[in-house]
């Protein structure tokens, strides 16, 4: 059906297939009347979403009722639907979603580039959760991975200008132009005849769907595409090229796309099919059938794919709440917050839809255009706990079955019983569908008595926990408890709405809330209040909102092509001439759809990044006359985003992409505020209500609460709090002090000041899980201001530091982002600066330092220290941690393999104050970082200064923002309350590690704990630890550990400090908050002068990245934990450049050069109920490795092999993780160094499983010899005589530096992880542990939190 068409109208269908309720809102036409001034009048049906003793379809059934009701006329269920009155069909779905969550698409195989068969199951390397020793990562989507032996790379390299090529050979085939701008060499053709077999031998398997991802098909298509066409030939009904899907860079966000298209659209085509033999003949010719994609535009049901299908269902919300509740004259921006059964979607709305281009959902990283929504694990079916004093709420679920305990089917307390117990919902007003019958309504009782078992044992352990201290503790009622988790409940969902208004730059107090979903009306006031939120908008449609917002929504069509050239006015033409291509093809598209040309708008973006750097931003083009000016754009966007610009610095366009917008012309142009101007407000007649209720609030119950139905309610009609209004699927709750006003759609609620109960110094077990998310948010937003205002790669992309509160006593409260090896380290700093300056610390102080002696963990990472002053007096600290990209010493980097002195690594700073009395002593600071390292022999100052100077002050920003919400929460509760929590939280955490401790000594029947291991050059670190039975203290002690090594394995006490409390948190295995309570009940002792307490002058570089992998490893060997995992962060370096000797004169000099960094995974341990996790970072760090593809890009380099190494995980019960191969060829000379462990001592098994292997760093030396006499030619000379190419296979032990030359390789295999228990007692194989209910984060929030835990 055309968009113009000249038929009558019709009914217009809108439906949102959710996971328990398919929701339907149906457009109506009508006469034209005073009721219906558009000639159209809505109507909503509401239904079961799997309902298969009634009806096999629900979106095809609400289509039936709708039809029954709008035209009186019977649609019986046996026969085919009806379409004679249907205009259009629009539908979001969960279809995709749920196939992802619960890994049921189609049966998929992936074609690869050879030697890369694993990659898509290594993926970033990084591990899901950081404290998790039973590491899970979500199973890949495809069954079969087929390797192609075929490879290209790319021309050149952009690190340095070293790396630009201009003298290509047009005449040589093998040199190909790509579509991005970019050369690739064709170092092999695919063999055709060898892949069909291949491809035969898959379809003879039964597979029938595909996906094919090959390096650098992003900007080369052709192998791509030859194996597509023989896919096609041989009869494959489904093929997925990576290069079609979303041509950008980087094979592994590229190829989970590609399987996940593979996996998903197939399912969506079946399901599509099913949907439409529903219906008679004409659903397809006469109605116009459209599906919402993720970003928020619709397509025709035949490009709708599963790609692009995975937020089908939130997307209309977004569409729903941005075209009702955000004006265009007023730009006041509008929050999204969506909360359903089993959890919460936070978005953010400012007249354009915020798009993300790459991010992960159920594990799976794909890129595509999608809305950035992000899902926080706090819903309806959120589960309740009262753990270790602490109230808490979620992750886990009850989801749909068996549901909350008010469900009548044995469920647990969840959020939606504690607002039944409240009275905040009303089972009057909730359908009866639930008993055995299903027609029973909430069962209150079961709730309340729940409850009631929860309050009671709350109050014992509270009563003995007083009882302990002295004092005696007031038993709470079930209201109290109820309330309790409802105010938890509530700080757990304000916190990623605080980062994600933060992240970008924005005050969250200054939006308007848009709530909906069916359980957010409950919430929105007590949010809004925690928010300072002055304005929330419910929909009359807000339970479905999804639905209706699929009504508001347009067409939409995207073109897209990678890019590689730089931003400037010699590119422009060609640049105009590309967008132009792209546009010409969203029109022809969005035309053979029906829209007339005046119909269609094109938005055109580029995706820009400054040259060095991986933030790439999509830059909107802009709306003046000339309009081309993409820089200034990209310029005044960065700045916004990130504080600063970098104008010495190229702008590289990534990607041109044209989103064709075609307009649907269903639009509501009703503004709410607009209409508000116009209403004259009156109070609601209280003979409306429709009874009295009783409600627990922050005061007490109300027994006179009175419940109003909307539909009741004139426009014009305010509602003083407290107040319910009812509408057909849900309540909202406004709260005392709120107002709310009811216009012809939407219900406006003023937010006033509230109630707030006194908060005393005593130890509350609510105030304390508030308080805990209060400090921690602290900690996050420091990082936030860290990473946006921060220039260089470690810190603002690779997001290597840490953020954390303290107290007077220099104690940790709050610790995020959890880089483990800072955990207990910076502590160690604060303290060491207070004992240092003994009270010479004055306000607009602030003081730098990096020394291990002063609570360093390595050089490169610089801690900055501020004392937030109260009254004149420090009642707080607070610190962020950087690694700097160079602080100076003998190598680039600061991270030498061979570094024998503290001086050789670079720039050591006990204590400096960089701000003194407000001043910032940027001369001091160059003599520290430039001067003094150089005064060492064959060591040189910081290679960047001027980054260093950069990031040093996004430190002392990142502080002053701390500073700023400290005072805030003492300024909230006062400063006594505040140091009080922090005294609570810690005893908290102390509490739970004693528990841990008690337990540890039961399973070891009373015997002390005892662990040795080694080092690789034999240093000895053992442990033996004495735990106390009566109160659960323990010492750790370290006697018998080696002396100092004259080397670099030397550990700072502090990183000790780190794996200990690292270890512990691990072992508790619930979510306790990391503060100096964990280390409360332990006495470390450590030698003096062993390599765990060195001299002040020790080179400790390993001691950071590989002592403490090996403390881990003895301290979870003395717990009799698991098997050992890698052991090492197997760190890499090469490059060029760095200080080097004039050869004519004999003096020092510096070359300017490059250089790059990255550590490499191996096996994790196994344990007594689970498998070692292969090819993942372990314990100590959690950093994120480089695409092959961006790899080869930015260095002269190829990635021949990257995957697992088979057989190199422990044999047993239950056996060790494999570790990797990396096989890099380097195509330049250059300098090449390892720092890596466990080349020698194994990874131990336990429990009589097997030991992990060791690892090796293989050196491939490419050599020229002559054939008579087999010596070697030298480099540079010209030789007559034969030669012949041989290769040299030497170990490179496990520290070293390298000189390689052209064509040499380095292959570092690193080691696996050890098994738990004998292979002797395998009598099966090992099962999956079931699926969890806990719902899974998403979005740019939890990417970002996702990307912080990669570190080190």
């Amino acid at each position: 059906m055309t968009i113009n068409s000249s038929s009558p109208p019709g009914i217009r269908v809108c439906i949102d297939r959710g996971g328990t309720f398919t929701d339907c809102v149906a457009s109506i036409p009508v006469p034209v009347s005073e009721e219906h001034p558009s000639g159209r009048k809505e109507l909503v049906v509401k239904l079961l979403s799997v309902d298969p003793s009634n009806y096999p379809d629900a979106p095809r059934e609400g289509i039936r009722r709708i039809l029954e009701i709008a035209t009186g006329k019977p649609h019986p269920r046996d026969q085919l639907v009806a379409t004679e009155n249907l205009e259009s069909i629009r539908m979001g779905t969960t279809v995709a979603t749920n196939a992802l969550l619960e890994r049921k698409g189609e049966r998929c195989a992936l074609l690869i580039t050879k030697g890369f068969k694993d990659l898509l199951l290594i993926g970033n390397q990084s591990r899901p959760k950081i404290f998790d020793l039973s590491i899970t990562k979500p199973d890949v989507l495809y069954q079969a991975v087929v390797e192609v032996e075929e490879r290209v790379t790319l021309v050149g390299y952009t690190s340095s200008p070293m790396g630009v090529v201009d003298n290509i050979d047009p005449n040589d085939p093998t040199f190909v132009k790509g579509i991005s701008g970019e050369y690739v060499h064709v170092l092999q053709k695919p063999d055709l005849v060898k892949i069909k077999e291949q491809l035969l031998e898959l379809y003879g398997q039964g597979f029938r769907s595909i996906a094919v991802c090959l390096l650098h098909s992003y900007t080369f298509v052709e192998h791509e595409q030859a194996v597509g066409a023989l896919a096609q030939e041989i009869g494959f009904t489904h093929i997925s090229l990576s290069s079609a899907i979303m041509p950008m860079i980087k094979m592994v966000p590229r190829g989970t796309s590609a399987t996940a298209d593979a996996y998903l659209t197939p399912c969506i085509q079946t399901y599509v099919d099913g949907f439409v033999s529903g219906f008679d003949a004409n659903l397809t010719k006469n109605v116009s059938l459209q599906f919402m994609q993720s970003d928020g535009g619709l397509v025709p049901v035949g490009h709708f794919s599963g790609l692009r299908a995975i937020l089908s269902g939130p997307a209309g919300g977004v569409v729903g709440y941005g075209m009702t509740a955000f004006d265009p004259k007023d730009g006041v921006p509008v929050i999204g917050f969506d909360m359903g059964g089993t959890s919460t979607d936070v978005s953010r709305f400012n007249g354009k839809y915020e798009h993300v281009f790459e991010t992960t959902t159920a594990g799976v990283t794909v890129q595509a255009p999608q809305l950035d929504i992000n899902t926080v694990a706090a819903g309806g079916g959120s589960m309740l706990f009262f753990r270790n004093g602490t109230f808490v709420v979620g992750p886990e679920s009850a989801s749909a079955h068996p549901g909350p305990a008010c469900y009548r089917k044995g469920g647990p307390l969840t959020v939606t019983d504690a607002n039944l117990v409240l009275g905040r919902l009303n089972p009057e007003y909730f359908p009866k569908i639930f008993g055995p019958k299903e027609n029973e309504s909430l069962d209150i009782n079961i709730a309340h008595r729940k409850f009631e078992e929860l309050t009671a044992e709350i109050n014992a352990y509270m009563s003995k926990d007083k009882a302990a201290e002295g004092s005696q503790w007031t038993d709470m009622t079930v209201d109290e408890v109820a309330f309790g988790f409802i105010k938890v409940a509530n700080e757990s969902m304000c916190r990623p709405i605080r980062a994600l208004t933060e992240a970008k730059g924005h005050d969250a107090s200054k939006h308007i809330l848009s709530v909906f979903g069916g359980a957010g009306g409950q919430h929105a006031c007590a949010i809004a209040q925690a928010l300072g939120i002055s304005s929330i908008f419910i929909h009359k449609y807000a339970s479905v909102l999804s639905a209706y917002g699929l009504s508001l929504a347009d067409v939409v069509y995207e073109a897209q092509e990678p890019s590689s050239e730089i931003l400037s006015e010699k590119s422009m033409p060609a640049l105009k001439e590309r967008i132009q291509a792209l546009v010409d093809q969203c029109h022809q598209e969005l035309g053979k759809q029906g829209f007339e040309k005046d119909l269609i708008d094109c938005e055109i973006y580029l995706n820009l990044r400054y040259n060095g750097t991986d933030c790439a931003l999509m830059t909107l083009k802009p709306e003046e006359a000339d309009g081309w000016d993409f820089a200034s754009a990209f310029v005044k966007n960065y700045k916004y985003e990130f504080g600063f610009s970098l104008p010495d610095r190229d702008i590289i366009v990534d990607d041109v992409r044209v989103r064709g917008i075609g307009k649907s012309g269903q639009g509501s142009n009703l503004s709410v505020h607009e209409e508000m101007k116009t209403l004259n407000p009156l109070p609601v007649d209280p003979s409306k209500a429709e009874g009295m209720t009783t409600i627990y609030f922050e005061t007490g119950r109300n027994d006179q609460t009175p419940t109003y139905l909307l539909e009741k309610l004139a426009v014009g009609t305010t509602v003083p709090g407290p107040a319910i209004i009812m509408d057909a699927n849900s309540a909202i709750l406004i709260q005392p002090s709120c107002t709310g006003l009811v216009t012809s759609s939407t219900v406006v609620i003023t937010i006033g000041d509230g109630h707030k109960s006194q908060v005393t110094t005593e130890m509350d077990p609510i105030m304390l899980a508030v308080f805990g998310n209060r400090f921690m948010s602290i900690a996050e937003q420091m990082g936030r201001t860290l990473q946006k205002t921060a220039i260089s790669t470690n810190i603002k992309e690779r997001l290597d530091f840490s953020c954390a509160l303290f107290g007077p006593d220099g104690g940790l409260v709050a610790n995020a982002p959890h880089i483990p090896v800072h955990l207990g380290s910076l502590s160690h700093a604060v303290k060491y600066q207070m004992e240092y300056y003994k009270g010479d610390i004055t306000e607009g102080d602030v003081i730098m330092t990096n020394h291990p002696a002063a609570g360093g963990s390595h050089l490169p990472d610089i801690t900055i220290i501020t004392p937030v002053f109260n009254q004149g007096e420090i009642v707080f600290f607070v610190a962020s941690r950087g690694h700097h990209a160079d602080i100076g010493g003998i190598l680039p980097g600061s991270m030498p393999p061979n570094s024998k002195e503290l001086y050789q690594e670079g720039a050591a700073i006990r204590s400096f104050k960089l701000v003194s009395k407000g001043h910032f002593d940027l001369e001091g600071l160059t003599k520290l970082l430039v001067d003094e390292p150089a005064k060492y022999p064959g060591c040189s100052g910081t290679r960047c200064l001027r980054d260093n100077v950069s990031d040093l002050k996004a430190q002392v920003a990142a502080n002053h923002k701390g500073i700023g919400l400290v005072k805030g929460l003492i300024g909230e509760y006062g400063l006594e309350v505040v140091q009080a929590y922090m005294m609570h939280i810690r005893k908290n955490a102390e509490m739970a590690v004693r528990d841990l401790l008690k337990g540890a000594l039961r399973r070891s029947e009373g015997k002390h704990l005892v662990a040795t291991d080694f080092m690789d050059d034999g240093s000895r670190i053992s442990l033996l630890v004495e735990i106390n039975p009566e109160d659960g203290s323990a010492v750790f002690d370290f006697e018998g550990t080696s002396e100092e090594v004259y080397g670099n394995c030397n550990a700072p006490t502090s990183v000790t400090h780190s794996a200990i409390i690292y270890c512990l948190r691990c072992m508790v295995a619930m979510d306790i908050p990391l503060n100096q309570g964990c280390l409360s009940p332990v006495t470390i002792r450590i030698p003096e002068k062993s390599m765990l307490a060195p001299s002040e002058t020790a080179a400790v570089v390993g001691g950071n990245v590989l002592v403490s992998q090996r403390l881990v490893d003895v301290i979870l060997k003395a717990f009799q934990v698991c098997g050992a995992s890698q052991g090492c962060m197997n760190n890499l370096t090469f490059g060029v450049g760095g200080k080097t000797l004039d050869e004519s004169t004999g003096d020092a000099k510096v070359v300017e050069g490059w250089g790059y960094y990255e550590t490499i995974a191996g096996g994790a341990g196994a344990g007594p109920t689970w498998n070692g996790q292969s090819g993942v970072h372990t314990h100590m760090t959690n950093t994120r490795i480089t695409d092959p593809e961006i790899l080869e890009r930015r260095y002269p380099v190829i990635l021949r092999e990257f995957a697992l190494r088979t057989g190199s995980g422990g044999k047993g019960l239950h056996p060790g993780g494999e570790g990797l191969i990396r096989d890099i060829e380097f195509l330049e000379p250059m300098e090449v160094s390892i720092l890596s462990e466990r080349r020698v001592f194994q990874p131990y098994g336990i429990a009589g499983g097997g030991p992990g292997a060791s690892g090796k760093n293989l050196w491939v030396q490419k050599r020229l010899i002559r054939k008579k006499d087999g010596l070697l030619v030298a480099v540079g000379t010209e030789e007559e005589e034969e030669t012949e190419v041989v290769f040299r296979t030497v170990n490179l032990s496990g520290k070293n530096t390298a000189h390689v030359r052209a064509g040499d390789r380095l292959m570092i295999c690193t080691p696996g992880g050890g098994a738990w228990g004998s292979e002797d007692n395998k009598t099966e194989e090992v099962s999956a542990l079931p699926p969890s209910s806990v719902v899974h984060s998403r979005g740019s929030v939890n990417d970002y939190q996702s990307l912080q835990e990669a570190s080190v």
